[in-house]
């Protein structure tokens, strides 16, 4: 399991974990050479970046990097279904419980978030920074993840997911649940 690194923000601790359930609310690598880019600052996510019916997302270049892009931003929006959650969530069924249970957050309202850079490491996997914001504050900034290519779908990864709950769980593993042990 790669291990993600979290930056500690200025919010006040409650902040955080209110912030951390408005995130989660919303909520082999093979050799094809690395594209990168950066942005910067918060903008309103799209509501749906599946691919056409019988079609894939592109595994590289530009295309991967901006499917990458909505689909985590799609992921974290609060707009966004609890059954699209799920669809770009990496295994998503396993934490089926998890995201319903999130959605129901009356705060969630407000959380978005933005990628800021996507590396692909392979054609089924990239590294990927991201903030949270919540109310357009960033309360989460410059977060480390992994993006999974799974089933013609670019989607957010497990371990960057369960590394949010771990983070809501104040950094225990204990009471996590399964999927997210191993």
């Amino acid at each position: 399991m790669q291990r993600l690194h979290f930056r500690e923000s200025p919010i006040v601790s409650t902040s955080l974990l209110v912030a951390i359930g408005l995130a989660l609310a919303a909520c082999s690598s093979g050799g094809s050479g690395n594209t990168s880019t950066k942005t910067t600052g918060p903008t309103a996510p799209p509501t749906s970046s599946a691919p056409a019916t019988g079609s894939a997302e592109p595994t590289t270049g530009q295309d991967a990097v901006s499917a990458i892009k909505a689909n985590w931003a799609t992921f974290f929006n609060a707009k966004t279904t609890t059954a699209r959650r799920l669809a770009l969530l990496q295994n998503g069924q396993v934490l089926a419980t998890v995201i319903k249970a999130q959605s129901k957050n009356p705060l969630a309202a407000t959380a978005t978030a933005k990628v800021s850079q996507v590396t692909l490491t392979g054609t089924n996997q990239a590294s990927v920074t991201y903030s949270i914001y919540v109310g357009g504050q960033a309360a989460l900034p410059g977060q480390h993840g992994v993006a999974i290519y799974q089933n013609g779908v670019w989607k957010v990864g497990l371990v960057s997911f369960c590394a949010l709950l771990q983070l809501e769980n104040a950094g225990k593993t204990s009471g996590l649940p399964a999927a997210c042990k191993g």
